[in-house]
């Protein structure tokens, strides 16, 4: 979200901008630790445009960001996405959902269980009521890529527009009232350091809420520990999309024949839990059971490697935050995306940028996505969130 906003700012409307990053290496960053998963599959029309947004630049990331002779590879390959329902209710949602999909022209088809065992032979389906798939081919609109591939692309892309990637940890900021509301002077850094600015972006993905605090605004997001686990089966399992079972465990294939990627939301949900520890046992209790289940081939597998990243989870209604902080004339965020930053960063940076530059948003309307929505207490409930 930061460098993505802070290309589009200089690259589009001339801002000098300086980015400040505590940790450039990214070794806790969503962005470095995401599966990496991009979908049209939203219960929300503002993610569904946002997302189909950021395909098209991610379909083209290199010549959009006039990278051509450093093209990025980011492996971005589109099976699709299948979720199933086992219950009545769970088919009517998925039904509702794809009606909306249908009408922004989002490629989802619905799959009874025998049409499911006929697309995927390997599938237990006889205890499902339904599917939704993003229907497999070339161009479906979804499936997962190389997402710290991407985010470098934007830091290159970044300073080739003469932004500055500063390393420093912001302490606090200075600020002066102006006309009753707040007006940032600059953020001063942990090094002594003062940073005199026009305007603050605050897009510190999990952490976000610990920021937009130095400036006495509550933003509602958490870091949320994800467990993601590299395993091994023998066998094949032909035009696999990426699956997420009505448990809530999801698993997708990786390029390496034999090889997958899967994982399920938390048992304890605790905030800020340490990265290092991932719970082990949570795949031998609820991942591979399921997984056996509902694909018999991972009766026997091995676990290979893992590891666990944040979540920037928005507890209020598990949607993003984009626009202008409260009560302060000149402070923006970009934060909150519980799970699909990263595949929305090209189109949340844009529209940001507009935001910042312009006083609007542009063709890419996000206003209901604002922060404003907290305060009213008028949540935009996100479904599908894994």
């Amino acid at each position: 979200m930061g460098v993505a906003t802070a290309w589009h700012l200089a690259h589009e409307h001339g801002a000098r901008v300086t980015v400040v990053e505590r940790d450039p290496t990214y070794a806790r960053a969503s962005s470095a630790l995401s599966a990496c998963a991009i979908r049209q599959q939203f219960s929300t029309a503002v993610n569904i445009r946002v997302s189909q947004h950021s395909l098209q630049r991610y379909r083209d990331l290199g010549t959009y960001l006039g990278l051509a002779d450093e093209t990025p590879a980011l492996g971005l390959v589109e099976p699709g996405y299948l979720y199933l329902a086992r219950t009545e209710d769970g088919a009517r949602v998925l039904r509702e959902q794809v009606a909306l999909q249908h009408s922004l022209h989002v490629p989802t088809a619905l799959l009874t269980p025998d049409a499911l065992a006929s697309r995927f032979p390997w599938l237990t389906t006889h205890d499902l009521s339904l599917g939704s798939l993003g229907v497999s081919s070339s161009t479906s609109g979804e499936g997962w890529f190389d997402g710290y591939a991407a985010l470098q692309a934007f830091r290159r892309a970044s300073q080739r527009a003469g932004v500055v990637l500063h390393r420093a940890e912001v302490s606090h900021f200075d600020t002066t009232r102006d006309d009753g509301a707040t007006r940032v002077l600059a953020a001063c850094t942990r090094d002594g350091e003062r940073i005199p600015c026009d305007t603050v972006v605050v897009t510190a993905g999990a952490w976000s809420a610990d920021v937009a605090a130095m400036l006495d605004v509550a933003l509602p997001v958490r870091a949320r520990k994800r467990d993601v686990f590299d395993i091994e089966a023998v066998g094949s399992l032909p035009h696999m999309p990426l699956l997420i079972d009505p448990t809530g465990v999801w698993c997708r294939p990786e390029a390496t024949p034999g090889r997958f990627l899967c994982g399920a939301p938390p048992r304890d949900d605790v905030d800020d839990a340490p990265l290092e520890q991932v719970d082990h046992a949570l795949f031998g209790e609820v991942i591979w059971p399921a997984l056996a289940h509902r694909i018999p081939m991972f009766d026997a597998l091995r676990v290979r490697s893992t590891w666990a990243g944040y979540y920037e989870m928005n507890t209020f209604d598990h949607n993003g935050l984009v626009g202008a902080l409260p009560g302060i004339v000149n402070a923006f965020t970009a934060c909150g995306f519980s799970g699909h930053g990263l595949q929305q960063a090209p189109a949340v940076g844009e529209a940001l940028a507009t935001r910042i530059a312009t006083g609007a948003f542009g063709a890419l309307d996000l206003r209901a996505l604002g922060v404003e929505r907290i305060a009213a207490n008028q949540p935009l409930l996100e479904r599908n969130v894994i």
